[in-house]
């Protein structure tokens, strides 16, 4: 055990003393250690029900043989941060998480981990510490909330939003508003659509980090709490066999998880998270493996908020096996890779069931032929940039209009909310992107106006920032180089047509090569004076074309 250097011999009984001091008796000392690590907090919708997990979890590592020891990760709702300064903070805890995590088990000891994450940047960060400390580890997360329910229809955080751009433009009340709050996001859970936490949490599982239903189970089943005492008996298992998450978060496995998020239909931002965790896996991520991989992808898939349905939804329909499972049917994945079952994927999804084609559609009758996410590349993204493309009206696939440039997210929602965006435009947001925000904020607050506004199938939204997974729409995000690091983004004017073409995957500023060139040799991005962990974050962050990994 990793733990020999710690706890035998004689020149280690002050360690042990301070094993006493826990309360851990002789015996325990002498069982595996395993790190639990809860993002369990109080203001986090997605984390309020993580002490049940844990307490799950722990459960079942002590019915195997284990000793589990928690220890904390921090975790910000993106919903409540949405829309101000706290967003800024969402995406840069992604590396505080990971480099928080590596400290605590490389000081402690542990024998194996036990990831209780559910959000948006818990995943990718969890995932990440457990490539850097290489011990067996085993994720069972929060699970999703339930569809909320409003004059009959289900509903979810997305829809929440866009009913505030619908009170902005007078198509409802007050009172309408109220029964939306009041109802939209009815239990505990990651919210209910395929946004970036359920992305994330469904991807662990594809990777072979997680459990069958990891994704999909809802937070409020007792199936999820049997689910957290599996992955507490697993992860004994994988330390007996020493199954390392480098052992199974290999090339094919990445290559797996991005086939998926096509067939699923996944949030943009795992176009941020998925590049991260394989540089930490020491595999190579190219931008345009997405357009690759993409191209010969069907789209299986459309949750909320594409279409809908709902994550309880797809738990029904069998869940990401049973997506797997069809995608098999085109030779699409590599089933050879070994999971945290001490299994192949194969072997995980033979028995898989699609129980519900209006959920999951057969292979053979997909949405598109295409899969969900697309890279787009041109004189406006020479390093690329990303838009959910199974999200984006069928009108919108092609479109070109004058551009409406704003320098902050806030200047364009007030912007949208005066109602001096008109049908054609294409909404400019620059300065947002890792450095130039810094923390790339999430743009719902404007993309959930604009639907609401009903202009969804007539004004696109590019950005060097992001979009919440709960976006849909024309929106481009990712744009890279970025404003703040000199990108073609920072040098565009009101007025100026934008060409957008997502099936040939190009975007364009319509500008002649001379003026673009006289306009970049005169630019001075702008700088903001930063402070405290922004500051550090700024410094050290790269493009979202590279996952805004940290550069050291």
């Amino acid at each position: 055990m990793i733990r020999d250097t710690i706890v035998n011999g004689p020149q280690n009984a002050p360690h042990r003393s301070l094993y006493h001091a826990l309360g851990l008796t002789p015996e325990e000392q002498q069982r595996p250690l395993i790190g639990i690590v809860s993002s369990y907090n109080e203001i986090v919708p997605g984390h309020m029900n993580l002490d049940k997990i844990v307490e799950a979890v722990k459960l079942g590592v002590a019915m195997a043989g284990g000793t589990p020891i928690v220890f904390p990760a921090i975790a910000v709702c993106d919903g409540i941060a949405m829309g101000h300064e706290g967003m800024k903070y969402s995406l840069v805890t992604r590396d505080l998480i990971a480099d928080s995590t590596e400290a605590m088990v490389r000081a402690h000891g542990f024998d194996g981990l036990v990831m209780v994450p559910n959000c948006d940047k818990n995943v990718p960060g969890l995932l990440m510490a457990a490539a850097w400390v290489n011990i067996p580890t085993i994720f069972v997360s929060g699970g999703p909330m339930l569809a909320g329910r409003v004059d009959g229809r289900k509903t979810s955080l997305s829809s929440m939003f866009e009913a505030v751009g619908a009170y902005n433009a007078g198509k409802i009340g007050e009172d309408q508003l109220r029964i939306c709050e009041e109802n939209t996001c009815p239990t505990c859970g990651s919210c209910s659509g395929m946004y970036t936490a359920n992305s994330m949490n469904c991807l662990t599982e594809v990777l072979g980090m997680g459990l069958k239903g990891n994704g999909t189970i809802p937070a409020v089943y007792s199936a999820r709490i049997e689910l957290a005492k599996h992955a507490g008996m697993q992860v004994m298992e994988l330390v007996k066999q020493n199954i390392r998450p480098r052992d199974i978060m290999t090339a094919a496995a990445i290559r797996n998880a991005l086939t998926a998020d096509m067939a699923l239909g996944c949030s943009t931002n795992s176009m941020l998270h998925l590049p991260a965790i394989a540089n930490e896996c020491g595999v190579d991520f190219d931008l345009d493996m997405a357009n690759r991989i993409s191209a010969g992808t069907r789209n299986l898939c459309h949750l909320a908020p594409a279409g809908p349905t709902y994550m309880e939804g797809l738990n029904q329909a069998g869940g990401v096996y049973a997506v797997l499972k069809e995608l098999t049917k085109g030779g699409l994945l590599d089933t050879s890779v070994l999971t945290v079952t001490g299994k192949t994927l194969g072997e995980n999804i033979a028995s898989a069931v699609n129980r519900d084609e209006t959920v999951i559609r057969p292979f053979e009758n997909p949405y598109s032929p295409t899969g969900g996410i697309a890279v787009l590349r041109g004189n406006l993204a020479a390093d690329g940039s990303v838009v959910k493309r199974s999200a984006v009206a069928p009108e919108m696939l092609v479109h070109e209009g004058p551009a409406r440039v704003f320098d902050c997210e806030e200047d364009a929602q007030a912007a949208i909310n005066a109602g001096s965006i008109r049908p054609g435009d294409v909404v400019v947001i620059r300065y947002e992107g890792p450095k130039g925000g810094p923390g790339m904020r999430e743009m719902l607050n404007p993309t959930s106006a604009i639907m609401g506004m009903g202009l969804g199938s007539s004004v696109a939204l590019i950005t060097d920032g992001r979009f919440s997974g709960a976006t849909r729409g024309a929106c481009i995000g990712h744009v890279s180089p970025e404003a703040a690091s000199g990108g073609v983004i920072g040098v565009v004017r009101d007025g100026d047509i934008i060409s957008i073409d997502i099936p040939n995957s190009r975007l364009e500023l319509k500008i002649s090569d001379q003026e673009l060139a006289q306009r970049m040799a005169a630019f001075v991005p702008q700088k903001k004076e930063l402070s405290g962990y922004l500051k550090r974050y700024a410094a050290l962050v790269s493009s979202g074309a590279k996952g805004a990994i940290l550069n050291l």
